[in-house]
């Protein structure tokens, strides 16, 4: 069984997901178990998705987000690419964001990145992108993830137009009384 990770005071969080689902874990709740990829994906499509308005309008379709690997498509519309017709860099960055992202909640539970490095190989010239992730080792602190990310077109060979090593940063489990440095106190 796997678990995702949702803040509790997530006011949509709340409204699709009745606490009574979940296992109080801090001020975090355990998302619900999964027992196999379809599950997963299917919750990946409502949440990381659904509630993403950028995600929803690029038309993300995650192939795969299971045990440290996560595959992304995108079909590349002409809004999304530079002025030489290629997807713009800002879209590969988001695949690869995604992908590693994708591929270490997976593994941890619910995540955000803490930062990226990407190095373009190929202008992305195809009718879609896919992204691949791949974790390379997740702590309890942070997951080192690795990306590719291909274009493609019918009837041509995929192309490598980007890789990424990202550092991802797991929320689910925080200690209550634990306080930033930043955090003013009354």
């Amino acid at each position: 069984m796997h678990s995702l990770l949702v803040r509790l005071d997530c006011d949509i969080c709340k409204r699709d997901h009745p606490k009574s689902d979940y296992q109080t874990e801090g001020s975090f709740v355990a998302g619900p178990e999964f027992e196999n990829e379809t599950q997963v994906l299917e919750y990946m499509k409502k949440v990381a998705i659904g509630r993403s308005g950028f995600s929803r309008f690029l038309e993300l379709q995650p192939l795969r987000c299971w045990e440290g690997e996560a595959e992304i498509v995108m079909e590349v519309r002409p809004e999304m690419t530079q002025h030489h017709g290629f997807a713009h860099g800002a879209i590969v960055g988001l695949m690869a964001d995604n992908a590693c992202a994708w591929a270490a909640s997976s593994a941890v539970g619910d995540v955000v990145t803490g930062s990226y490095t990407i190095n373009f190989l190929a202008p992305a010239r195809g009718e879609r992108l896919r992204s691949k992730g791949t974790v390379i080792k997740a702590g309890k602190r942070q997951v080192v993830v690795c990306a590719d990310i291909w274009s493609e077109s019918t009837n041509v060979e995929p192309v490598l137009v980007a890789v990424a090593q990202g550092t991802i940063v797991p929320i689910g489990k925080q200690k209550p009384d634990v306080r930033s440095k930043n955090e003013v106190r009354a």
